[in-house]
């Protein structure tokens, strides 16, 4: 039974698998980085310092807090401005990974466009080294 996992966990395709995960969390992590550092200060300068993560709806009449981590601890609110910043992060971030893919398929399909050059046969070859040889001679 060890000798079958040993098989399987060494087939290409699961160790493939397993080092695609790993950089597909790191490039996640970057991602989030670009969202959370680059461009959401940039439309937080473009709306003025807008913040909607601190949005929120009481759904209870005890909650009296002005932030939403305060409001939390009185009672039930709807965090529809948390929501609202995720999914702005989650429009950046599938925008970024949409641009990466069509910029990795391009390239592909440009490498793809470019046929490498056949080997000449052999009597190709010889037939060079005689030209060039005669030349050589003149």
């Amino acid at each position: 039974m060890l000798k079958e996992f040993r098989e399987f966990a060494m087939r290409g395709n699961v160790v493939d698998l397993a080092v695609g995960i790993i950089i597909g969390a790191a490039f996640g992590a970057i991602v989030q980085s670009l969202v959370g550092d680059v461009f959401m200060p940039v439309v937080g300068a473009i709306t003025g310092g807008l913040d909607f993560s601190n949005y929120f709806t009481a759904l209870s009449s005890a909650v009296t807090a002005d932030s939403l981590a305060e409001a939390k601890k009185q009672g039930a609110v709807l965090a529809w401005g948390n929501f609202l910043t995720l999914a702005i992060n989650f429009l950046i971030i599938a925008w970024v990974m949409f641009l990466v893919v069509k910029m990795m398929n391009r390239m592909r399909k440009q490498q793809a466009e470019e046929p490498a050059k056949p080997e000449p046969s052999r009597e190709e070859v010889l037939l060079t080294e005689i030209r060039d040889a005669l030349k050589a001679k003149i």
